[in-house]
């Protein structure tokens, strides 16, 4: 009896091995199929980007404006500037103290921002509204599928590589730098990754907008020396006194020369007698 039932035991055993090995190569087949299928779908990854330009009453309100929308749609202002150039200015009389400035300014506003990518039509549609004239609008849609599935499954093949390089690993081979130069690219495809979600979750707009030339009046200190001068007649007898002080200076020059005058006229008499007694004398026969 124990004879017979030794072989039939032995028989059930091989069978149930055999049917295992069926049933394990089976799942592991089904399992790498799916993570073949899953693995080699490209999820879909659009990245929008957007652009608007268009001309506004007030650049400074429709800032206020836009600042409040984007909050509101749980965006981000991630830059802004308002800038003003003067187109022409001029300087007109008022008083005599005083002068009205006049200048012509255009003013100009920029806005960078990232809006959930979801709501980016909505945003656009509530900025269009703000504007007198829309001068360019336009959207750009990349795709960046393919290069998200590349750098997860290229992961995927490093993660393999390392843990097959750690097993043979010793110290006398160059494992150890080959298995940090494959980590630093997973880190690498990791974060350009995480970049290219980032980019698809929130889309990136800018918006230049600006408004018509303002006219500006001002009344300023007259910087124009020459109207600070006195009347004609004032400076007539200021010039009338002036005249007489350098007479008087001019004598009081010539006083300090009285030798040298004395002299000259010394010299002018001496010479006037000298020829006066030479025209006296009887010409020779």
């Amino acid at each position: 009896m124990n004879k017979l039932l030794f072989p039939l035991l032995l028989i059930v055993a091989l069978f149930g091995c055999n049917k295992e090995k069926r049933s394990f190569g089976d799942t592991s087949d089904q399992t790498s199929a799916s993570l073949e299928a899953s693995d080699t779908t490209a999820e879909e990854k659009i990245i929008k980007t957007a652009d608007m330009r268009f001309r506004v009453k007030n650049v400074q309100q429709t800032k206020e404006k836009i600042s409040a929308v984007i909050k509101a749609d749980k965006g981000t202002l991630a830059q802004f500037s308002v800038q003003s150039t003067i187109q022409r200015t001029e300087k007109v009389k008022y008083s005599t103290d005083s002068l009205i400035e006049l200048t012509s300014y255009r003013t100009e506003g920029s806005i960078t921002a990232r809006v959930p990518s979801d709501k980016i039509d909505e945003f656009t549609n509530k900025v269009a509204k703000m504007a007198v004239f829309i001068d360019q609008q336009s959207m750009t849609m990349d795709d960046q599928s393919i290069t998200y599935l590349a750098n997860k499954l290229k992961n995927q093949n490093r993660v393999e590589a390392v843990s097959q390089l750690n097993k043979h690993a010793n110290k006398k081979s160059n494992n150890v730098e080959t298995a940090l130069d494959l980590k630093d690219s997973y880190v690498d495809n990791k974060i350009q990754n995480l970049m290219i979600d980032n980019s698809v979750n929130y889309s990136i707009i800018t918006l230049n907008f600006y408004q018509d030339n303002t006219m500006q009046k001002l009344v300023v200190a007259n910087d124009r020396l020459e109207d600070y001068r006195p009347h004609f007649f004032n400076r007539l007898w200021l010039n009338i006194q002036n005249g007489w002080v350098i007479f008087m200076e001019l004598i009081l020059a010539i006083a300090n020369l009285w030798m040298l005058i004395l002299l000259i006229a010394i010299g002018y008499f001496t010479y006037k007698h000298f020829r006066k007694n030479k025209l006296a004398l009887p010409k020779a026969i």
